[in-house]
């Protein structure tokens, strides 16, 4: 292990916890109407005709065929990303990926995936879904509708998810029961919240999730959209009633399909406890990848990334 010792931070982003604590961090306590909560805007997404509408890009790659993509997903937002498609095979498989808090400018030519169908999705405010009412600054965003349950933004993002399976759907009705999911920080924690109420994805991959033990979130120091969150609650104080409803670990308890998550023993954007409850919160056949450090670089992380993109590799792999 090489965890990190020196850090720019004044916080310890290992919080102090051995492993051994850390897989022992269960998800809070739930609150009354989480299912239906979830299943009824799951139900209401299912409803909408996303309507892709797919053009060449300026993009090139030898090894994918490269296509901008437009899709709608709840409340006709116009949702922006990029469909690649193997040069080489049929299409036999589909996945869905996410992105961090800082969006996405461009897809990831390096999955270590064949036949696969790959839909890089931008969530609603941010990158090629910007909208001039929504902050794309992560510390702004995170905050959008924070104080209306109904509308906070994250249950829009996970609506976004749920509208790219449903346009993959559209594509390729071929693919119907071999969708995946893959996302990292805050599209592993959006994710999670999708997988839990979306019986199409058929497993799932997240990195570093985030939105994880909400009511712990708001106790340890972090940066970032974390730090913006608390410093929201210290001023007006009501932010779990919003925050309970979204979140990764409880929607973890959900999830019934294999799943591979990569969780960090240091952490000062996502505290790895809140990464863990997520992962814990996983059924037991599922596999936890233990990274030294996330949202930092450190050494050995080139060698840990490596067997990680075998495993996702191997996880994706055409059914």
């Amino acid at each position: 292990m090489s965890v990190p010792k020196t850090h720019p931070f004044a916080f310890d982003p290992t919080y102090g916890m051995q492993l051994e604590e850390l897989l022992a961090v269960k998800p809070p306590e739930e609150p009354d109407g989480f299912d239906e909560f979830w299943k009824a805007r799951y139900l209401n997404a299912l409803t909408v005709d996303p309507q892709p509408a797919l053009s060449r890009s300026e993009l090139t790659h030898p090894n994918w065929h490269v296509l901008d993509l437009v899709y709608f997903s709840t409340g006709q937002f116009r949702i922006g990303g990029w469909l690649l498609l193997p040069r080489e095979g049929k299409v036999r498989r589909g996945l869905v990926v996410g992105h961090g808090y800082g969006g996405r400018d461009r897809p990831d030519f390096d999955l270590p995936v064949t036949e696969t169908a790959l839909l890089f999705l931008c969530c609603r405010g941010l990158s090629l879904s910007a909208d001039p009412a929504i902050s794309q600054n992560p510390s702004w965003h995170v905050l959008h509708d924070i104080d209306k349950r109904d509308s906070y933004i994250i249950g829009g993002c996970v609506e976004d998810t749920w509208l790219a399976v449903s346009t993959l759907e559209t594509l390729y009705p071929w693919l119907t029961g071999h969708i995946g999911y893959s996302g990292i920080s805050f599209g592993g924690g959006v994710g999670a919240m999708a997988i839990a109420y979306d019986q199409r994805i058929d497993r799932g991959h997240l990195a570093l999730p985030s939105f994880g033990q909400q009511p712990l979130r708001l106790t340890l120091p972090s940066v970032g959209s974390a730090q913006s969150v608390q410093e929201y609650q210290a001023e007006h104080g009501d932010v779990l009633k919003t925050l309970r409803l979204y979140d990764a670990a409880t929607a973890g308890c959900r999830i019934k399909v294999p799943m591979l998550t990569a969780v960090a023993l240091f952490d000062s954007a996502v505290a790895p406890p809140c990464q863990f409850a997520v992962a814990n919160a996983m059924p037991k056949y599922s596999e936890i990848f233990i990274l030294d450090a996330g949202h930092f670089d450190y050494p050995g992380s080139a060698e840990q990334e490596a067997v990680l993109r075998d495993k996702i590799g191997q996880f994706f792999r055409v059914p």
